[in-house]
C-alpha cells in the first residue's frame, strides 16, 4: 500500500498523533505467529498479569482493554454502587473529553469541582463529599484524578496519599486515570510501587496509547473486592478483546527494560525544551508550569492563525487566546527548534 501521508511530518497537538515505537511493532510481529487461545487465555496476557504484579504488587490484577474511555467507564462501574457519584475536577477528562459516555454508558453522576491547576485536594473534595445517607442526593463514592491532569500538572506521592486517606475515611474509593502515568512518574522521579501501591490507590488505568503503543490500555484493580466484577464489566462494556494477545504483547514490550519510562522521559524533556525556548519571546506568555509533556501559552490571534496553517495543535481557551502544545515519545530536539522558529516568525508578523 502506498503511504498516504508525509511520514516526515510532526505535530504538537497530541501525543495521540505519534506513531508506534519500533519495539512495539516488533512485539506484534512476534505475537502474530501461530494460534493462541482467545479472550485473554493466551500466554502473553498471562505473562502481563504477572508483570503487573511485579510492578504494582501482588494484590494488583490486570485487565487489558481497547481504549481510555472504555477503561474509565468499566473501572468506575466496578467501584460504584448503582446510586453512586464520582467527584472530579471541572477540567477532568471524564467531564470535558468523553462526551456523555460516563453518564450514558456507566450511568454515573459527575460532581465537579473548580480548580486552578486541574488537581484535587482533600479540602476541595470536601466541597462535594456531603449528603451521605441522604436519599435525595447521589452518594459520593469515587474520587477521580488523572496523571497527568488535563492541565499538564502532576500529583505528588504525598498528594495522592492525602486524597486516598480522605477517600477511605469517608468510605469512598480513589480512581486514577493513568493515561499519561509514565510522564508523571518521570516528572516526580518515583516508581509505581511508591505512587500507586504505597498510597492505596484503589484502581487505575495504565495508558499506553499516548506513549508509543498502537492501541490498548490496562485497568489495574488494586483491591480484592473489585476483582470479581471486572471480567463481567469488561464484557458488557465491549472492552473484551478476542485477540487480546496483541494488546498484552504490546504492554510486555513497553514495560520491558523500562521502555515506557524512557519514552515518557523524552516527551517530558522535549516539552521542557519547548517551554524554555519560548520564555524569552515577546508577546508569548506561558500560562502554566510545564511539569510533563504539555506546554500552555497565550499568543496573539494572528500568530495562532498563521501557525495553524503549518502545524496541528489545539486552541485551549479561545477567550484568552491560550493554546496547548503536546510533545510525544518521538519528538526530536530538531522538531522543537523548527517549531520555535515558526512561532517566532508568526509572532513577529502579528
Amino acid at each position: 500500500m502506498n503511504c498516504l501521508h508525509d511520514n516526515q511530518s510532526f505535530a504538537f497537538a497530541s501525543d495521540n498523533y505519534a506513531g508506534i515505537h519500533p519495539k512495539i511493532l516488533q512485539a506484534l510481529m512476534v505475537a502474530n505467529g501461530g494460534h493462541q487461545p482467545a479472550y485473554g487465555a493466551d500466554v502473553y496476557t498471562i505473562a502481563l498479569r504477572q508483570k503487573i504484579k511485579q510492578l504494582f504488587g501482588e494484590k494488583a490484577e490486570a485487565f487489558p482493554v481497547f481504549n481510555g474511555t472504555g477503561a474509565n467507564i468499566t473501572a468506575l462501574q466496578a467501584l460504584l454502587p448503582r446510586w453512586g457519584a464520582v467527584i472530579c475536577a471541572d477540567s477532568a477528562h471524564i467531564q470535558c473529553d468523553e462526551g456523555v459516555a460516563p453518564e450514558h454508558m456507566a450511568g454515573v453522576k459527575l460532581l465537579t469541582i473548580a480548580t486552578t491547576d486541574g488537581k484535587l485536594t482533600p479540602q476541595l473534595v470536601a466541597k462535594q463529599a456531603y449528603g451521605f445517607g441522604t436519599e435525595h442526593r447521589a452518594q459520593p463514592a469515587v474520587v477521580y484524578i488523572s496523571q497527568t491532569t488535563e492541565l499538564g500538572t502532576c500529583y505528588s506521592v504525598a498528594e495522592i496519599r492525602a486524597l486516598a486517606d480522605y477517600c477511605h475515611q469517608h468510605n469512598m474509593k480513589l480512581y486514577m486515570d493513568g493515561a499519561r502515568l509514565a510522564n508523571a512518574l518521570v516528572a516526580e522521579n518515583t516508581d509505581v510501587r511508591t505512587m500507586i501501591a504505597d498510597t492505596d490507590v484503589d484502581m487505575l488505568n495504565l495508558g499506553g496509547t499516548k506513549n508509543g503503543m498502537l492501541q490498548g490500555e490496562c485497568i489495574i484493580s488494586m483491591c480484592a473486592d473489585t476483582h470479581a466484577a471486572m471480567p463481567y464489566l469488561r464484557k458488557i462494556n465491549a472492552q473484551l478483546g478476542s485477540k487480546m494477545r496483541f494488546i498484552s504483547a504490546q504492554f510486555l514490550a513497553w514495560l520491558e527494560d523500562d521502555l515506557w519510562l524512557s519514552l515518557a522521559a523524552n516527551s517530558n524533556l522535549m516539552a521542557a525544551r519547548l517551554a524554555a525556548s519560548l520564555a524569552g519571546i515577546q508577546n508569548i506568555t506561558l500560562t502554566r508550569k510545564t511539569q510533563a509533556n504539555a506546554v500552555f501559552a497565550v499568543l496573539p490571534a494572528a500568530a495562532r492563525t498563521r501557525l495553524h496553517h503549518q502545524f496541528h495543535f489545539y486552541d485551549w481557551d479561545e477567550v484568552i487566546g491560550e493554546v496547548r502544545w503536546m510533545t510525544s515519545f518521538d519528538t526530536t530536539a530538531e522538531q522543537v527548534d523548527a517549531f520555535v522558529a515558526a512561532i517566532r516568525q508568526a509572532v513577529a508578523k502579528s
